[in-house]
């Protein structure tokens, strides 16, 4: 079983926002328990004595908001680091996939539609290549809590019973999942990607996104895993 963790940056509402992205990261499911342990290593740099109560949350930590606000940015900017590095020297099969809309370039569609189609079509499509080398996995996608939990669902139904603009997804086992982001370490890593992602294309800030540049879905040197609508 491959599971995608999903979260969005950027809002599609903010007009001050020029992107809206929406990233995800596949682990097999045995990759899971080594990666919240490394975050947790790193949250507890923050408070020792409560490591479940540090949420790694990008825009938070970069802008030392909330109960982030006590520590110095140095230390913030590089915990981001370090939490996307976790990701960066895992295991190769642990692979990013993402969609960057520009918003005004696709109105009046929505982005979160257009992204979420991409993501899942994509990730569906990285599975049905597994299943062509013989090693036959489904999927699960497990987003963030949001204000697009209903339109998502939606959606991801429709696409497993009429299709999507490239067909029907075939390997995803069940609708998407939601979490509260406060309880998952990977949700938490897929707002840091998403995050990455998105001062990237919104700022031209390379720093986080460089770290994460080479793990988006590839094979024989096509990159599968990130969608641009610019």
């Amino acid at each position: 079983m491959h599971l995608l963790y999903a979260d969005e940056s950027g809002s599609a509402a903010d007009p001050n926002q020029i992107h809206f992205v929406l990233a995800g990261i596949s682990f097999f499911e045995r990759q899971t328990f080594w990666i919240s342990n490394e975050l947790d290593r790193i949250a507890e740099r923050f408070n020792p004595a409560e490591i479940n109560s540090v949420e790694l949350h990008g825009s938070p930590m970069m802008g030392g908001r909330n109960s982030w606000k006590p520590f110095p940015k140095q230390d913030r900017v590089q915990a981001i680091k370090d939490a996307l590095s976790v990701l960066a020297n895992s295991h190769p099969s642990n692979r990013i996939f993402a969609c960057v809309i520009n918003k005004a370039k696709v109105s009046p569609h929505d982005p979160v539609e257009m992204a979420f189609e991409q993501l899942a079509s994509r990730f569906d499509h990285y599975l049905g290549r597994l299943h062509k080398k013989n090693d036959p996995q489904r999927g699960i996608i497990i987003f963030d809590k949001s204000t697009y939990e209903s339109t998502i669902q939606g959606l991801a139904t429709n696409f497993r019973t009429l299709g999507h603009t490239w067909g029907v997804l075939r390997n995803l086992s069940e609708v998407p999942l939601f979490l509260d982001s406060r309880a998952s370490r990977l949700i938490q890593l897929a707002d840091l990607v998403s995050y990455a992602i998105f001062r990237y294309y919104e700022r031209q800030d390379t720093q986080f996104f460089s770290i994460i540049a080479d793990r988006f879905d590839q094979e024989s040197g096509v990159r599968h895993g990130l969608c641009e609508r610019l």
